[in-house]
């Protein structure tokens, strides 16, 4: 429990800085799931609509702090290398 009111006003900030993080989190992942599935389905020009969604959302988060740059670049890579396979 917070005994100041700095802290209290930390700890507020702390919950919606967290929900806010989940939230690009779980949507990344999802997107993930749907750049993988076009992927292996290997429909190319849905994978190609779905991996230009994939590194808006992941360049975002790095531009906002909420993932790092390495994990972003990896998984562009990474997929990236799988779509040149199936074009």
């Amino acid at each position: 429990m917070a005994n100041t009111k700095s802290a209290e006003k930390r700890a507020r900030q702390m919950a919606g800085r967290a929900l806010a993080n989940k939230r690009v989190a779980t949507s990344i992942k999802g997107q993930l799931k749907k750049t993988r599935a076009s992927l292996t389905a290997q429909t190319k020009d849905a994978a190609k609509a779905e991996f230009q969604k994939l590194t808006s959302m992941l360049d975002k988060a790095v531009k906002g702090g909420r993932l790092h740059r390495n994990a972003a670049s990896r998984h562009k890579s990474r997929l990236n290398s799988q779509l040149v396979k199936i074009a």
